[in-house]
């Protein structure tokens, strides 16, 4: 973050500022400086600049109201923090802000500095992030103003999510933020949010490398003392810590260890955030927190007793593939009377008998954040098994759960949570079991008669899709 440069400063304020060969309009334009861009003054003349771009190695000409001089002297440290502090929280102008952090660390005495400078130049980083990932035409946009601020040391990374490009801050000085004892709880609280995000995560993480990430966030969340921060920030952190603990959950079922305490966590977590703090502007972290933890509902649930006599199994089989099938307890030594295998872990414990269908429901998890409902019924005379996914487009967070059976219509009921495109979802539908089509749907359980009447109690007591 220390500038090399040692004449005095200005700091470019506008966006496709012309840089002329000559101080006047019609001369030749050399290239175009943006908002951020540090130039070295070397003289005035005609309402111009005379500057030199280090960055691109040029000099030239440029407007003079296109530009601010900045003083790094120590005596303008407090002035050059006070711009800073009011550009921290003024959206668009991220890449001027930074500079101007820059420009005042250079400025400021090792001995004065604190975390507040490194935590605001931080926040604008993960900001202008976030306003890059906004799409091809974002990141168009904003590809010259990451450049100028690449300068200063902060670095972006390009990840991709599900076919579309996520630009991420590296989090260096949100680190830099944690390493002072004196910064303030809510300094370090932003600082942990910024370091614990999920859509930053390299989805190409191998799992050995995932389970320490999320170890390593675990412990920097549980870092922070929820009683020295606001009600906004007390509950987002708490709402991270039960999306991050729903992965934990996930990657110990995945290595064959309890998920139990972790499980319990992710949900006590949960619990503990009041939604109406979180405010309109990050209400969507709470909902990614409430999906997470949803599709780990059964994760460290003990299969369940089946009175038969038809029975659902679960066997290893080579490959890390489990297959699930239907037997008939009465003839063991039979082949399943009918059989599907998967990669993902088989929820014994969420088994649901229908006698009435005949059908079983049974949960089954595939991802991390995704959980899938399986239908085992009779179709034409012949069992048969069919995947309600939360979603139809391609798996991003989502879980379906078994919500109740309305016995002579035969039909299904189900609550859906999903997160399509950015933006969640919820819907209760009935279902017409032989097929599984769908008969009606709506946004509360309470507009469907049915789901007043049938629903299932252990559903109602357990779920969260009624938060």
């Amino acid at each position: 973050m220390i500038l090399g440069l040692i004449g005095a400063l200005a700091i470019v304020v506008q966006d496709h500022a012309a840089l002329h060969a000559a101080p006047r309009s019609t001369a030749t334009e050399l290239t175009r400086v943006w908002q951020g861009d540090v130039l070295e003054i070397r003289g005035e003349q005609a309402g111009y600049f005379k500057v030199y771009d280090y960055r691109r190695e040029r000099g030239g000409y440029l407007r003079e109201e296109s530009a601010r001089p900045v003083d790094t002297s120590e005596s303008q440290a407090p002035e050059l923090l006070a711009v800073l502090k009011f550009l921290r929280d003024s959206p668009g102008s991220e890449s001027l802000g930074i500079s101007y952090g820059a420009v005042y660390l250079k400025a400021a005495p090792a001995s004065a500095l604190t975390a507040e400078p490194f935590s605001a130049i931080a926040q604008m980083a993960e900001r202008m992030a976030d306003q890059a990932s906004g799409g091809a035409s974002h990141l168009a946009e904003f590809t010259p103003r990451l450049d100028v601020v690449e300068q200063f040391g902060v670095h972006m990374k390009n990840l991709e999510h599900s076919g579309r490009v996520r630009i991420c801050y590296d989090g260096e000085l949100f680190r830099r933020v944690l390493t002072f004892p004196a910064a303030a709880p809510a300094e370090r609280a932003r600082a942990v949010l910024g370091l614990t995000r999920f859509d930053c995560i390299d989805s190409n993480l191998g799992p050995v490398a995932r389970r320490a990430l999320d170890k390593e966030r675990a412990q920097l969340l549980d870092q922070i003392d929820d009683s020295q921060l606001d009600a906004l920030m007390r509950g987002r952190i708490r709402a991270r810590r039960a999306g991050v603990w729903a992965s934990i959950a996930y990657e110990q079922e995945r290595h064959g260890e309890s998920a139990s305490t972790a499980s319990e966590r992710a949900l006590a977590e949960l619990l503990g955030v009041r939604p109406e703090d979180l405010g309109e502007d990050r209400r969507s972290e709470y909902l990614d927190a409430l999906v997470r933890v949803g599709a780990v509902r059964w994760a460290g649930s003990a299969g369940i007793s089946q009175a038969g006599p038809l029975l659902l199994t679960a066997t290893p089989v080579e490959g890390g593939q489990t297959c699930v099938g239907l037997k008939d307890s009465r003839h063991p030594q039979i082949p399943a009377v009918v059989e599907r295998c998967t990669y993902g872990l088989v929820r014994m414990g969420s088994i649901q008998s229908i006698p009435q269908g005949p059908a079983f429901a049974l949960a089954v998890q595939p991802l991390e954040s995704w959980r899938e409902l399986w239908i085992f019924h009779l179709r034409g005379g012949r069992w048969s098994i069919d995947v309600i996914s939360p979603g139809l487009d391609e798996p991003e967070q989502g879980y379906v759960d078994f919500a109740g059976f309305v016995p002579g219509r035969s039909r299904l009921l189900i609550a859906r949570e999903v997160k399509e495109g950015g933006r969640f979802r919820r819907s209760f539908e009935e279902l017409r079991l032989d097929d599984l089509a769908l008969l009606r749907q709506a946004s509360s359980p309470g507009l469907l008669r049915d789901f007043s009447i049938w629903q299932n109690a252990l559903w109602r007591r357990d779920t969260l899709a009624l938060h």
